[in-house]
């Protein structure tokens, strides 16, 4: 134990170290490009870094909203308590996705609950910076827009999904959404992320034990492998037929 404790400092003062090379916002994602020099100068002095364990909560369902975020590395899944406190999986985000934005300039308390799925840093902006230069700056306010519209055409995508397929439509679909999200592994199939089951329901809105089950009938029709967490998709096109069907 005591051992694990004396690596996860050693781990953390590494990721300090090499604190410059994870780049600034605008360097990471392009909205935050459309910045003015003077905004980006102002909005870096209101930005920290902050470090999470695997498993690590990042905020709550409810907390107030203090900052608009943007994933350094790692991947973060945020999450919704359902009825009889069942998870649903909102989204999981990947290296330089910004999220918040949304509770931000409502002024509202987060929507969703946010967890480390792994060694993770975090850009954290200040909510009053970041109110401050989008009201000023049109083009920024435009860009930030269009990402809040993208995300909401998303939600609204995975909200049919998940109501209306049957069971392998929605696992299928959660697989190709993985495989889209976070590319593919050096042999061009293997989904590159790894991924526990019981999340892998979550996003599909199944029980673990669906989840399980499907996953086996996909693995013995030849559609996937699996390899532990990790997901070989054997036949793409058949997956997103599933899926289309429903």
């Amino acid at each position: 134990m005591q051992k694990n404790k004396v690596s996860l400092f050693q781990n953390r003062v590494r990721m300090r170290k090499n604190e410059e090379d994870f780049g600034k916002l605008w360097e990471l994602n392009s909205v935050w490009n459309y910045l003015e020099p003077d905004e980006k100068e102002f909005i870096d002095k209101h930005t920290s870094v902050k470090y999470y364990r695997k498993n690590e909560t990042i905020y709550n369902e409810g907390d107030l909203t203090e900052h608009v975020v943007m994933v350094v590395r790692g991947i973060v899944r945020l999450s919704k308590e359902g009825v009889g406190q069942r998870l649903q999986i909102i989204r999981l985000l990947k290296p330089y996705d910004t999220f918040g934005y949304r509770s931000a300039m409502a002024g509202d308390s987060h929507s969703t609950s946010a967890t480390a799925l792994e060694p993770t840093v975090l850009y954290y902006v200040e909510r009053d910076a970041f109110l401050e230069v989008i009201q000023k700056n049109i083009k920024f306010c435009y860009a930030v827009l269009v990402a809040m519209s993208k995300d909401l055409g998303i939600s609204e995508t995975q909200t049919v999904n998940l109501t209306q397929k049957h069971i392998r439509g929605r696992l299928a679909e959660t697989l190709i959404t993985l495989k889209n999200t976070y590319g593919l592994d050096g042999d061009g199939a293997t989904i590159a992320m790894y991924i526990a089951r019981e999340d892998l329901a979550n996003m599909s809105n199944m029980t673990t034990s669906n989840a399980i089950r499907t996953l086996s009938q996909f693995a013995s029709e030849g559609l996937i492998s699996l390899d532990g967490r990790k997901i070989k998709l054997l036949d793409e096109n058949e997956l997103t037929r599933i899926s289309r069907l429903g």
